[in-house]
C-alpha cells in the first residue's frame, strides 16, 4: 500500500487464528511492527501504527475493545486509534489488562525504559514490544531473533517462565515454528556471550536491511 496523508504504508501479515499483525514500511531500519489480539469478538491493538487499509483489516476480526501500550517509548498512534475506537488506553499495564485473555509480563519498570510483554496461553503466544526483536540490528548470527542492544548486559529472563510458539515483537517479523521457545531461550541465557557475534556481523545486517 502507498502511504498517504503522511501515514506510513503498512505490510499486513496473515491471519491467525489470535488475531493480525502488522509492520510499517517506514522509517526502513526500524521495523516498527504491531499486532492485533482477538477473542470473541473483542480486539485489542497492541503498540499499533495506523496506516492505509488498517481499518479494513481489522474489521473481520471484531470490535476494538482497548488500545495496549506496553512500552513507553512506543507513543507511535496509541492515543489516537484509542480515541477514534472510544476505548481506553492501556499504558504500561503492569497488572494486565481488564476482560483481555492475555496476561502481562512485566519486564523493566525503570526511569527511562518501562516495559510489559504479553502472554497468551491459550495460543502460545508471546509478544514483546522492545526487549527481543527480529529487525537485523537485534540478531546473532544463527538465530531468527535476538535481544535489544541496550539489553544485552540484563536481558530479560522473566520471559523464559514461558514457551511460546509463536512470538511478536515490535520491531521486525512475526516468528511462528517449534524452534521459537529454544531460538528465545538461546537468546535470552546467551544475550552477553553472543555480543562479540553480533559486533562482527551488525555492519552485514545494516548494509542488507
Amino acid at each position: 500500500m502507498a502511504e498517504r496523508d503522511g501515514a506510513p504504508a503498512l505490510s499486513l501479515h496473515p491471519r491467525r487464528p489470535w488475531g493480525l499483525a502488522w509492520t510499517a514500511a517506514t522509517p526502513a531500519v526500524m521495523r516498527r511492527a504491531s499486532c492485533a489480539l482477538a477473542h470473541r469478538g473483542q480486539v485489542w491493538l497492541i503498540d499499533p501504527v495506523d496506516g492505509p487499509g488498517l481499518a479494513d483489516a481489522l474489521a473481520p476480526l471484531g470490535e476494538v475493545a482497548g488500545v495496549v501500550r506496553l512500552l513507553d517509548r512506543h507513543p507511535r498512534d496509541c492515543a489516537a486509534l484509542a480515541e477514534r475506537h472510544g476505548v481506553p488506553l492501556h499504558e504500561n499495564p503492569v497488572g494486565g489488562v481488564p476482560g483481555a485473555p492475555f496476561q502481562s509480563i512485566p519486564l523493566v519498570q525503570g526511569r527511562l525504559w518501562r516495559e510489559v510483554a504479553l502472554w497468551w496461553g491459550e495460543h502460545r503466544l508471546m509478544v514483546v514490544p522492545e526487549s527481543v526483536g527480529t529487525a537485523p540490528y537485534f540478531l546473532s548470527p544463527g538465530l531468527p531473533l535476538g535481544i535489544h542492544p541496550f539489553m544485552r548486559l540484563s536481558p530479560p529472563r522473566a520471559l523464559l517462565a514461558h514457551r511460546p510458539q509463536t512470538l511478536v515483537v515490535g520491531h521486525g517479523e512475526p516468528v511462528e515454528d517449534g524452534s521459537v521457545a529454544d531460538d528465545l531461550h538461546r537468546a535470552v541465557t546467551r544475550a552477553r556471550r553472543d555480543i562479540p557475534g553480533w559486533l562482527a556481523s551488525l555492519p552485514r545486517r545494516r548494509r542488507a536491511s
